[in-house]
């Protein structure tokens, strides 16, 4: 097995739900992630994400802020209000970058923040030392 197998086997364990409106953002994270050997499930919008959580196990939640029906910062404060999610890891994937809206995410219980459009061996760089 060479190295890069040995990786791709070495997070191959890892689920990951992706939540965003954009249909070229999942895809987009999906290659990402499941070219570097993660499982991923997505999710159209926060509710739709939240409610999935309740019947599947994740060990990482990628989110973005802005989308119908519940925005990402309702996301993690749902997920953290959970005890079965109070240390799942939940990174925030968005287009927004000012350091407002960055302390309401931290405030709500976010791991860590991503700004599109993503650099990807940032992202799986990232993904892999908080499923860790």
């Amino acid at each position: 097995m060479d190295v890069i197998e040995e990786s791709a086997a070495s997070v191959g364990n890892i689920r990951i739900l992706t939540i965003d409106d954009s249909k070229t953002m999942r895809d987009m994270l999906m290659l990402t992630l499941a070219d570097a050997g993660f499982d991923v499930i997505q999710a159209v919008d926060g509710k739709e994400g939240v409610d999935l959580l309740e019947r599947e196990n994740v060990d990482v939640v990628i989110t973005d802020i802005n989308m119908p029906r519940m925005d990402g910062y309702e996301v993690v404060r749902q997920l953290r209000a959970r005890p079965e999610h109070k240390t799942t890891p939940i990174l925030v994937l968005t287009t927004e970058s000012e350091a407002e809206k960055k302390n309401i995410a931290r405030e709500a219980g976010a791991t860590g923040w991503l700004v599109k459009p993503f650099d990807p061996e940032r992202l799986v760089a990232t993904v892999r030392k908080v499923a860790c």
